[in-house]
């Protein structure tokens, strides 16, 4: 990658124009953590927090998140949400919860904004969920760990 597309040749920002890209079979695969209180994610891993199915919650959340990436992100494409998998991970050592979130498309362009994005907002909803009984809590480490599929191929972080 030599130059932001998102410029034009005058420096302008504009939409990239996908329309000549053959659509392919397009995946992403982001993560990040919140870290919180031991308490905390005790709570939340027995499903004994006030306010229900954390994780749940979450989840859903980060579904929504995901095909409304487009109408959050000025110049990214709405695109088919084929497949997303959102799944959460304990770490009692680390006192946090791991996030990966895994998005499929059959498209002209790539679908990494939409994995971010649903990662951000389902560790988002954990944190509005338990701020009540836990204000400290850190998101940390949002990322794209691979991609596949277009033109550049896969990508996996080392």
């Amino acid at each position: 990658m030599t130059r932001l597309t998102h410029f034009n040749q005058d420096g302008d920002a504009h939409m990239v124009d996908v329309g000549d890209k053959i659509p392919t079979h397009r995946e992403a695969l982001a993560e990040g953590f919140i870290e919180m209180r031991p308490e905390t994610l005790g709570m939340i891993m027995r499903g004994t927090h006030k306010k229900g199915d954390v994780l749940g919650i979450a989840r859903i959340a980060g579904i929504m998140a995901c095909k409304k990436t487009a109408e959050l992100i000025p110049l990214c494409h709405p695109i088919p949400i084929t497949h997303v998998d959102i799944h959460f991970e304990e770490d009692t050592q680390n006192s946090r919860i791991r996030c990966q979130v895994k998005v499929r498309t059959l498209a002209p362009t790539g679908v990494e904004m939409e994995a971010l994005t649903a990662t951000q907002i389902s560790l988002l909803t954990i944190y509005d969920m338990c701020k009540g009984v836990d204000r400290g809590m850190r998101i940390d480490s949002v990322q794209l760990l691979e991609k596949s599929g277009g033109k550049s191929g896969t990508w996996i972080r080392q």
